[in-house]
């Protein structure tokens, strides 16, 4: 076997097989050209693309946001999900805004021009779901701070970027920016979101058909794989790597613990018999809970209605750990102020820029999720030290 490289495209000798890599920045016409041009020209029997199912019926149907149901989202827990994956939509979005090519317009090219020359086609991404979930469940509570700060800052960030910066991404995958940003801070996330990846992909790149495969990836992609493709990796190795990590088991305890503490707190303040205390007590359990979570949902422009269901429901839906604040204030926002079609179809823009967040009715409805959310928790955490010098 040995591997013989060119610029963005790299050739590697699998025992009687070709297999060609073209590295590509998600956000660069050059990347879509050269993907039409060496798949027509190497005329190969396999085309292997960086996408999952989700991601590829997202470039197929750009309007797949007009058939979102945001109130199952909401019942089901997906919104932190459909909160994380829009940061990083968002990050791409407006670097491709910059360069005037629509993220991973190079993956959907080659996708189509495979499906143009009668070529096997093979999806040979993780979900993106299980990738998420598995950055998320394997980092301890500091790194999961880190990494939604992280995540947050990229969805509001609107600076401009340079003419330096601008020639580096169409030169590179755009995920490798943030990915350096996150490499030093949160090396277990990176080696997640891209060394997992790398075994993942050529893994099912290997056990693909045909005697020549092009297999179109992102630049940031192409060094592990060129490895890793060289590598057996075994059935059982993928099946991990496919695998959602349970909870792990404190994350499971703490959501019972602190309200169990916190009435055991009024239980003895009840029977220490002052009743005055326990009315300070219950007071300030409610203030902090309800002010904080309203204030959160202030922060989200949310409707006057939702901001006073926030202050209601936070003190209540912080005992009840199966139940978050966000859930009820989330869905107060969006029968109240429920997003439009005009808004299921503009998302798409409009998360490319801060002021979009809050313009847009449905991405304001997962706001009022998290910033309320985020209130409560803090508030909970304000309250229980209250609670410890009333009682």
């Amino acid at each position: 076997m040995q591997c013989i490289d060119h610029t963005d495209i790299k050739r590697i000798q699998l025992d009687n097989r070709e297999i060609i890599i073209i590295g590509t920045a998600h956000i660069s016409q050059d990347s879509v050209d050269t993907v039409i041009s060496v798949i027509e020209a190497e005329n190969p029997d396999t085309v292997c693309v960086e996408l999952d199912q989700q991601r590829f019926q997202a470039l197929q149907n750009p309007k797949h946001w007009e058939s979102l149901n945001l109130v199952q989202v909401l019942r089901k827990g997906q919104a932190p999900f459909l909160l994380a994956n829009l940061a990083l939509a968002a990050f791409q979005k407006r670097m491709g805004l910059q360069t005037g090519v629509k993220p991973g317009a190079e993956l959907f090219a080659a996708a189509k021009t495979a499906q143009q020359l009668d070529k096997q086609l093979i999806l040979v991404d993780r979900e993106i779901r299980t990738t998420l979930l598995r950055a998320w469940r394997k980092a301890g509570f500091w790194k999961k701070l880190q990494l939604l700060v992280t995540l947050m800052s990229s969805m509001f960030e609107g600076q401009k970027i340079d003419e330096a910066e601008l020639a580096r991404l169409r030169q590179t995958d755009t995920l490798t920016v943030m990915l350096d940003e996150l490499g030093t801070l949160l090396p277990t996330v990176k080696a997640i979101l891209v060394d997992e990846r790398d075994t993942f992909m050529a893994h099912n790149i290997r056990q693909a058909g045909g005697n020549k495969i092009v297999a179109v990836i992102g630049a940031a992609h192409v060094p592990g794989m060129s490895k890793k493709l060289l590598q057996n990796t075994s059935a059982e190795e993928i099946a991990e790597l496919s695998t959602i990590p349970p909870k792990k088991a404190v994350s499971k305890i703490v959501p019972w613990l602190i309200p169990a503490l916190v009435i055991l707190l009024f239980v003895v303040g009840f029977f220490a018999g002052d009743r005055q205390v326990l009315a300070e007590a219950a007071l300030a359990w409610i203030l902090a809970n309800g002010l904080l979570s309203a204030a959160g949902a202030l922060l989200a422009l949310a409707h006057p209605m939702t901001i006073l269901v926030a202050f209601i429901a936070a003190p209540i839906t912080s005992l009840n750990p199966t139940i978050g604040a966000g859930f009820v204030t989330g869905l107060a926002q969006a029968f109240l102020s429920p997003p439009q079609v005009r808004d299921m179809q503009s998302m798409a823009d409009d998360i490319a820029i801060p002021s979009g967040w809050w313009r847009n009715r449905l991405t304001r409805v997962l706001l009022v999720f998290f910033f309320s959310s985020l209130g409560s928790a803090i508030g909970t955490v304000v309250a229980f030290g209250w609670l410890k010098n009333l009682l």
